[in-house]
Formats: structure tokens, sequence, C-alpha cells
């Protein structure tokens, strides 16, 4: 009996090792993601865009709440070290500055798309697109937000968000029609 216990306990050990050895390289590849999407410019209308916000999507509906706030907060934390993570550079700079208010955002985004996810929001392709939408909505709230409070409101709008309805919009539904396929998987 009390060899069996001991087994038990080290097998749980174990595991809990294991799992903690998944979430740190989770966390890194995490970040990794988001440092390469953020140096990505794809051409498009009318202005270039970045992949950043898809990242922040799809980690949001395949990571747990808690390991989505670990993964953009060590995003934000390499970019405050320095370590050239933005789609400029790095530094504390970044996280004071006027574009701040949107990797503010989408460090609450992926929180909120992971809680959602956890209440079946990855499960089809319309709940997907409400979860993402609801995602997307905040990054540009607190990016607009902060910006605006600086340019004012009126130019943040137009600055800041108009021009990058279109490649949002594509953003969306590329995680769309990933993101249900991708959930099967992991299950």
């Amino acid at each position: 009996m009390n060899k069996d216990r001991i087994l038990i306990n080290k097998l749980k050990t174990f595991e809990n090792i294991n799992s903690n050895v998944v979430s740190i390289l989770l966390v890194l590849f995490g970040t990794i993601l988001l440092a390469i999407s953020a140096k990505i410019q794809l051409p498009f209308w009318p202005v270039p865009m970045t992949m950043q916000t898809f990242v922040i999507f799809l980690i949001g509906m395949t990571y747990s709440v808690r390991l989505s706030f670990i993964t953009v907060s060590m995003y934000l934390f390499e970019g405050a070290l320095g370590l050239p993570v933005f789609a400029s550079g790095g530094g504390i700079a970044y996280l004071v500055g006027p574009t701040s208010g949107y990797l503010y955002g989408m460090l609450i985004s992926s929180v909120v798309i992971s809680y959602l996810a956890n209440l079946g929001f990855s499960k089809t392709y319309f709940k997907t697109s409400i979860s993402l939408l609801i995602g997307s909505f905040i990054i540009f709230l607190f990016g607009i937000l902060y910006l605006g409070s600086i340019i004012g409101y009126e130019k943040a709008i137009i600055a800041g968000l108009l021009p990058f309805i279109p490649s949002e919009i594509f953003k969306i539904a590329l995680a769309v029609s990933l993101i249900p396929t991708i959930q099967k998987i992991i299950k």
C-alpha cells in the first residue's frame, strides 16, 4: 500500500513537472510567434499589415486564460527589456509611447478570447467570429483611447483605426477559418 502511494506521488510529480515544461515551451513559442508576426509586413490596402493580432487571436483561442496572460505579458516584458520584439524594435518607450494602448489591448484581448474559448466560443465558426470581433474591438478600444489622449480622438480614429479595418477583417476571417479545425486537432 505504502509503495503504491509513493509511486503514485512520484508519477503526479513527474506529471506536474512535465506540465510545467510544456507551459514554458508554449509561452516561449507564443512570444517568438508574436515577435515574428510584428516584424512581417504584408502589402495591404490602405496600410501594410502585420500579423500580430492574428497571433493574438490564435493564442487566445488555443491557450488557457492563464497561459494567454503569461505569454502576452512575457512578450511585453521582453520588449520592455529592449529585445527587438515589437514592429520597430524594443524598449520601455514602446510601453509608454503613442501606440502602447494597442499593446495593452492585445494583453486584455488575449485573456478575454481565452475566457470565451473556455466557454465554447472556439467550437463553431460563428462563435469564433464573435469572440475575435470582441477581441479586436478591445485592442482598438485601448489603442484609440490612449492614442486619442495624445493626438485627439478624431485623429486617432482616422489614423489608428480606419486604415486598419480591412486588414483586421482579413485576419479575423483567416483565424475563423482555422481555429475550429485547430481545436478539433488539439482535442
